[in-house]
């Protein structure tokens, strides 16, 4: 489990990391409200939304998967959702070619899969 918790805290550092992206770029191009039509400006915004949108979830199914799964599993889709978060922002902001690709592709595995793990726990569990 410590591999899960500490990429939960860097995927949290990444999300402060994109948040302030938007910040940043709204007080460079003084946008202070949507994405005033600037492309980077909605690509910042989008990148750090999908994050939010993604995320969380991932991490509550390879939480709960983990009661049920081993050390390898949920240290496995951690470390696959850390990777596939950074490849997606960093092809969202323009920096990782393919990036934004591989990511999505990498998260919605991550999301399926353990979802799929958490659905087959949840079928074997005995009510008393």
């Amino acid at each position: 489990m410590p591999v899960f918790f500490v990429c939960a805290g860097l995927l949290g550092l990444l999300a402060a990391v994109l948040s302030l992206n938007v910040g940043r770029l709204r007080g460079k191009k003084k946008i202070s409200l949507g994405d005033g039509g600037d492309p980077e400006m909605l690509a910042a915004i989008r990148a750090h939304a999908n994050f939010i949108e993604f995320v969380p979830l991932c991490l509550l199914m390879i939480y709960i998967a983990s009661d049920f799964r081993g050390f390898w599993t949920t240290a496995g889709l951690s470390i696959v959702l850390l990777v596939a978060r950074a490849l997606h922002a960093g092809g969202m902001l323009g920096m990782i070619p393919q990036g934004r690709l591989l990511g999505a592709l990498g998260t919605m595995a991550v999301l399926v899969v353990a979802s799929i793990l958490v659905g087959i726990a949840g079928l074997t569990l005995k009510q008393y």
